[in-house]
């Protein structure tokens, strides 16, 4: 056998067992280079975004994820334009996670794309299977929130701080809870209170 069926196996969302997978595709650069991000004095912003850049598999131009930050491979992560993450974040990447523009993530939010069978008897051989995430455009997901294997946050949706994600988010809603569910949808309300907001800063800020 000369290809790395696990490795293959883990990318399609089929059951693996990591241990056979190739060296050379293992998770451990993706690791040391997350550590060696943490090392950094939080000063040497240029040089963490520019390490992240290295780390993840796809970016946008303009990224920051604030150390400490943690990650099974790391390139299995695509991130779009306009990115932020607060600390303490965890991108567990054994299948893809993919993150619209404009996405904002609060502090130690997890991205779990990993699962085990429901089965013990199968669990306990160590068979481990892993399904993407999609994070679409302009979505905010806020701190200690959880996304689970093989979901999608629709765009512009807000996810609760602390919530545990276990289905699909649909676009232009607020979801909360464990497991999380819809609490409202945003509309017109939404937006009126907060272009007014926002015309009232600065227009505040102008007359200082």
């Amino acid at each position: 056998m000369t290809k790395d069926f696990d490795y293959q196996q883990m990318l399609a969302g089929e059951l693996y067992f990591a241990p056979d997978i190739f060296p050379e595709n293992s998770s451990l650069e993706g690791k040391k280079l997350a550590q060696k991000i943490n090392n950094l004095p939080i000063e040497n912003k240029e040089e963490i975004v520019a390490l992240e850049k290295k780390l993840f598999g796809k970016t946008g131009n303009s990224i920051y994820v604030n150390p400490p930050l943690y990650v099974d491979y790391g390139r299995q992560v695509e991130i779009g334009d306009n990115f932020y993450a607060n600390m303490d974040c965890v991108f567990l990447d054994v299948n893809k996670i993919s993150i619209g523009d404009n996405v904002m993530v609060g502090p130690r939010v997890s991205f779990y794309t990993a699962g085990h069978p429901t089965d013990a008897e199968v669990r306990v051989k160590e068979l481990e299977f892993g399904l993407p995430i999609v994070i679409e455009d302009n979505v905010w997901i806020g701190g200690s929130a959880s996304i689970l294997p093989g979901v999608t946050v629709g765009e512009n949706s807000i996810v609760a701080a602390g919530a545990v994600v276990t289905k699909d988010v649909p676009n232009n809603t607020i979801v909360g809870g464990n497991p999380a569910r819809v609490i409202r949808k945003i509309g017109e309300k939404d937006k009126e209170k907060w272009e007014k907001a926002m015309h009232d800063y600065h227009t505040a800020k102008k007359d200082k």
